[in-house]
């Protein structure tokens, strides 16, 4: 037998899988079990239970296995007890509109619409930005184009703690962005509010014929059609699975975006910003089923200059989220659009809201932090709350996360710490 010389065995244990065992509560280590005094559950249907006075919370294999009162007796033998005493446990906070997921080189702005971009192509995972964001608790993020050019291409979901990115992503394409207003109309030489209509109709139209061909073809019913990566995304959207996230503003452009994407061409789209008066339309999203992720503007202003700009017909000053929630809708999120406003600044965008109106009396602003955004994503199955089978993503957060004066203490992602500010303030 040959002894392998000592330059190779150092080769080969910095190749070998490590020997130390998992942590609890991560893939292939032991259970975990939170005690806490509050655990906020954010179900998905909000007619579910949604909080859990003095709970256990037990994790294992980085998946929640169940939220359970203490009277009801302890946590499974073998399991790791950690007793996080008055705080509160909740699931990871989710932003639905990400600029600083990488790097700023996503060109979005040769054509005025570009489906065939992917931001995925330009992820830098735990950047400093997004570490910040993640010392605030937020643990998912959707990494987007910006909104320069009408259709700016497709943004990524992916998580903000792991160190590998395939075990950061949670879907590739997350959205299609895609900007009415408020920033395309200065594209080159300019172009109007009408042409952006007619553009986003035009391309949008152009997209599902292409998904439809392949349909067809699929079912047998025609011939095989040439692959195109400009158009292949739309065979995803249009079997909902990737929604449209819309950089909408006014009232009217944000009723054409519900008219258009959603009304006539059957789409899944979600509002982003929609401010401006945009709550105006927020009964018509109700009754199609169409969320709104509000921010970073929390409040419309009551300028003079602003109210005849918009052309919205209404006076005051108005809590965006408390408009559409006045309006009659439900699914109502927030955003910061970072760096518009820092990602960490993504709970007081909730405080922001409560402060102009929002009702928190069924846990809304929790629920706009958490599983809304991840329901408007389609991945409330994995993420954005702390039911049965999602993914261990969690915080320990000193109190109610729409509160500036509460602060994380502890956060983890698919069951492994992350983040610790008690120990000098680590990121793991």
């Amino acid at each position: 037998m040959v002894r392998p010389t000592r330059f190779l065995q150092l080769v080969l244990a910095c190749l070998a899988p490590a020997a130390s065992a998992q942590a609890p509560g991560a893939a292939g280590g032991p259970g975990l079990a939170l005690r806490t005094s509050k655990a906020l559950i954010c179900a998905p249907d909000a007619d579910a239970r949604q909080v859990q006075d003095h709970a256990w919370i037990t994790v294992k294999d980085g998946k929640i296995e169940a939220v359970t009162s203490v009277h009801d007796g302890g946590p499974p033998e073998g399991y790791e007890v950690l007793d996080v005493g008055s705080n509160w446990v909740m699931p990871g906070i989710v932003e639905l509109h990400c600029h600083e997921g990488g790097t700023y080189d996503i060109n979005d702005l040769v054509y005025l619409a570009n489906p065939g971009l992917r931001a995925n192509s330009a992820v830098i995972n735990r950047n400093d930005r997004l570490l910040r964001g993640l010392a605030a608790g937020v643990t998912t993020v959707l990494f987007i184009p910006g909104s320069g050019a009408n259709i700016g291409g497709a943004g990524v979901l992916f998580k903000t703690g792991p160190k590998r990115y395939e075990e950061a992503l949670v879907r590739e394409a997350g959205s299609l962005k895609l900007a009415q207003w408020g920033n395309p109309e200065s594209w080159t030489i300019g172009v109007g509010m009408s042409f952006e209509n007619w553009n986003t109709r035009n391309t949008f139209r152009r997209g599902l014929a292409y998904a439809k061909r392949w349909d067809d073809f699929e079912a047998g019913r025609g011939p095989e059609p040439r692959f195109d990566p400009q158009w292949q995304l739309f065979r995803r959207i249009a079997t909902g699975e990737v929604p449209i996230s819309t950089h909408t503003q006014v009232y009217q452009v944000v009723l054409m975006t519900i008219t258009m994407i959603k009304i006539e061409l059957g789409l899944n789209v979600f509002l982003d910003h929609s401010t401006i008066g945009g709550w105006l339309a927020g009964g018509l999203a109700q009754e199609y089923g169409v969320p709104a992720i509000v921010g970073p503007r929390s409040v419309d202003p009551a300028t003079r200059g602003m109210i005849e700009w918009a052309r919205n017909g209404h006076e005051g000053f108005r809590g965006v989220a408390a408009g559409y929630q006045e309006m009659g809708l439900e699914q109502i999120g927030f955003n910061t659009d970072s760096p518009v406003l820092p990602q960490e600044g993504l709970p007081l965008q909730a405080a922001m809201g409560v402060r102009y109106g929002f009702r928190d009396d069924r846990l809304q602003a929790v629920r706009g932090l958490t599983v809304v955004p991840a329901m408007t994503a389609g991945v409330a199955d994995r993420i954005g709350s702390l039911t049965p089978g999602a993914d261990a993503d969690m915080i320990v957060i000193s109190g109610h996360p729409a509160d500036p004066r509460s602060h994380v203490e502890l956060s983890f992602i698919d069951g492994e710490r992350s983040y610790e500010p008690d120990v000098e303030g680590r990121i793991y």
